[in-house]
């Protein structure tokens, strides 16, 4: 099956620079290094069935107006928390566009059942003969 190959139009995509949370010293309370990325899914130029996938994902990600927020502040760099928004988007776009290989049911074949009863009676008979004997 041929993977899905999608990348985002620059018009798509809308970045917020933030200040980041956790460690980093006296530089963190000056520096915007974190960025938010906002995707709008019914905007964009996916697939209607790629859209419609994700919309009916319950991912924290997707908001109730089908947008995907992704926040990254792995980076002390901007352009690489930017990058690495893009390519966590990509992932999950094509993690949507996936779609699994439909289950057919099969029936366990006859020696197979008769292999389990026949190991079901000898256990059963091991525990039978554990039990103590009544004294008559």
């Amino acid at each position: 099956m041929p993977e899905f190959r999608w990348s985002p139009q620059p018009g798509e995509l809308e970045f917020d620079a933030i200040r980041a949370s956790g460690p980093g010293g006296q530089n963190v309370n000056k520096v915007s290094n974190a960025v938010h990325l906002r995707f709008d899914i019914r905007a964009s130029s996916l697939p209607e069935a790629v859209k419609t996938r994700l919309l009916s994902w319950a991912d924290q990600r997707i908001t109730s107006d089908g947008v995907i927020v992704i926040k990254t502040q792995d980076s002390r760099s901007l352009e690489r928390n930017r990058a690495d928004a893009v390519a966590r988007l990509i992932e999950l776009v094509q993690a949507a566009a996936h779609v699994p290989k439909a289950r057919r049911a099969t029936k366990p074949t006859y020696g197979s059942q008769q292999r389990r009863l026949e190991g079901k009676s000898k256990r059963s008979e091991v525990k039978a003969g554990r039990r103590s004997k009544p004294d008559f």
